[in-house]
Order: structure tokens, then C-alpha cells, then sequence
């Protein structure tokens, strides 16, 4: 057994809360307001006569109330007192190993006697086990089950609740790739990256002259005329010119990192990346054909790699 888990089991057995009172005895007051709330119709809760029917001597408490009775209250939690040295020293116990996230995962409880407006509830509760190390899909960790034990005024136990968490050490998960740069959309090139989510590219025609134009514009720089629509691209071209990125690195690119000018045979240019093909088999005149990079659900931008009949 390792040094943590003997110093872990050590506190089985050990007290978490002493006999405390709850601050209010059962009331039919918080009754009605748990039934309520809780949809529980039974007649037992609120009517004395119909609890007598079913042999009570009187209206009786829900039995899964059982906990309301001994809950402190929010000034207490407020307060800033330690209600358990105990609980506190376990926990600086596991957190120091590492294991520093909680979950709960089930809580079972158990009723022995019923309780009626007036009775005054006490709790106990003690550490029970504590788990050797597990694997679980949140990561490795230690189970800690503590044991509460409710008594009426007399002594009587009227119920108990096992409470069970997992303290466990987070596993190591790569962080998410950074996403790309955005394009600062405007009025003018919304239409082209559009189109570009529907993997189509365009090109922007002068409606008025024909020229086809990129980068995307207002006006056409032939004739000045603002009546425009699109072309769709063949996707094929060659490349007019390109660079092999090294520095500096983003986290959002794999390098070396070829951007090329990609001269479409409509006869306009785009920077594009390429895909594909290794930095040393680039050259000027290269055949290409357009291939698209799917960046994230929100960027999908054109790129172009050797084309089928280029021997690269």
C-alpha cells in the first residue's frame, strides 16, 4: 500500500461532524413547502386524520426530508467557521497529491423510522472508506465515502446517507489548436467568403464591361461602374509566384508554410496556400487545381495543389 493511501486510510473511522442539532425541529411549515415543491400529494404530510388511517398517529415528515432537518443554515455558512478540521485536513491530504477536482456520484440513504412535527434531529457523520487510486474517464482519483447517521431526541436512529465523491486528478488534455486568423468582412468581400463556405470560388465581374477584378472592390477600376455580379471559377491556374514561411510561427499553421500568387486562367490573381506538395517541388508556372481548407465550422478558405496530370 503506498505511503498516500495509508495516510489516506487513516481517516476512515474518524469523525467529520460530531452529534449536531438541527437548528429547527420538523415543522409543518418546511413540510408543505418540500411537498410542494416536490409534487408529493400523499395526504399523510399535512392531514392528521388521514395519516391516522393508515395507522400513523399523525400527519408524519416525508422520509426523503430526512437531511432538510440538520442542514445549517445560511448565516452559519456564511460565517466562515470550519465545521470539520477533519474533512478540511482529508482534503489538504488529496489536494496535495494532486487530485483537486470533486465530483459526486451517488448518495444512498436509508430510513429506519419515520418523524413527526416536533421531533428534534441530530447528525453524526464519519469518514467510512477511502478508495485506492482509480481510473476513471475523468482521470485518476480516490473515492472518499462518508457516512451520516440521524437520531431522534430519544436516541433512535431514523436514518442513515452514505455520500460518495471522486477527488481526482484531472488528465492531461492537449489544448485546442488556435483558429485562424479572421477576415475582416465588410460590404465589400462578405459575398466571396460566402461563397467560399460553399466551396465555389467567384470572381467579381463589372457588369457594365465584363472585367473580371480581384481583390474584391466597389467600383471597377476600368470603367468606374458600381454594377457588379459573379463568375465562378474554373479552379484551375498556375502559380505566379510564392514564398515558403518559416518565421515567425503561428500556432494556428503547420510549417514550413507555402503561400502562393495563384494566377487563375480568367486571368485574376489570389493568394492562396498550398496543399499537397513538398516546398522543394514548388516552381513558377506550376499547374493547379482548387482544393479547400475546411479551417474550423466557421472559416473555409481556397487553396490549390499540383494538378492531377503535374508530376510532383
Amino acid at each position: 500500500m503506498s505511503e498516500l493511501l495509508t495516510r489516506l486510510r487513516a481517516f476512515e473511522g474518524r469523525t467529520i461532524v460530531p452529534a449536531t442539532w438541527g437548528p429547527d425541529p420538523v415543522n409543518t411549515p418546511m413540510i408543505r413547502h418540500w411537498a410542494e415543491a416536490m409534487g408529493d400529494t400523499s395526504p399523510v404530510y399535512l392531514d392528521d386524520d388521514a395519516a391516522r388511517a393508515t395507522g400513523r398517529g399523525g400527519a408524519v415528515a416525508p422520509a426523503q426530508m430526512l437531511q432538510v432537518w440538520t442542514m445549517r443554515t445560511f448565516a452559519d455558512k456564511m460565517s466562515g467557521a470550519d465545521p470539520s478540521p477533519v474533512w478540511t485536513e482529508l482534503i489538504a491530504t488529496l489536494d496535495e497529491a494532486g487530485f483537486t477536482s470533486v465530483v459526486a456520484t451517488d448518495s444512498d440513504q436509508e430510513y429506519f423510522a419515520e418523524l413527526r412535527p416536533g421531533d428534534r434531529v441530530s447528525t453524526t457523520e464519519v469518514v467510512e472508506s477511502v478508495s485506492a487510486e482509480k481510473q476513471t474517464g475523468l482521470g485518476a482519483g480516490h473515492f472518499v465515502t462518508t457516512l451520516k447517521t440521524y437520531r431522534s431526541g430519544d436516541g433512535e436512529i431514523v436514518g442513515t446517507q452514505r455520500w460518495r465523491t471522486l477527488r481526482f486528478r484531472p488528465a492531461e488534455r492537449p489544448a485546442p489548436r488556435p483558429l485562424r486568423p479572421r477576415p475582416a468582412l465588410n460590404d465589400d468581400n462578405a459575398f466571396w467568403f460566402a461563397a467560399a463556405g460553399e466551396h465555389r470560388l467567384v470572381i467579381q465581374r463589372c457588369t457594365s464591361c465584363g472585367v473580371l477584378r480581384h481583390p474584391t472592390g466597389p467600383m471597377c477600376g476600368e470603367c468606374r461602374s458600381t454594377e457588379w455580379d459573379t463568375v465562378d471559377a474554373s479552379g484551375r491556374g498556375t502559380v505566379y509566384t510564392f514564398v515558403v514561411n518559416h518565421h515567425p510561427k503561428i500556432d494556428a499553421f503547420d510549417y514550413p508554410l507555402i503561400v502562393a500568387v495563384i494566377e487563375l486562367e480568367e486571368g485574376t490573381r489570389l493568394i492562396a496556400n498550398m496543399t499537397g506538395v513538398e516546398p522543394g517541388h514548388v516552381h513558377i508556372g506550376m499547374p493547379v487545381e482548387l482544393d479547400w481548407i475546411d479551417a474550423d465550422p466557421e472559416l473555409t478558405l481556397p487553396a490549390f495543389r499540383p494538378a492531377a496530370s503535374e508530376d510532383h
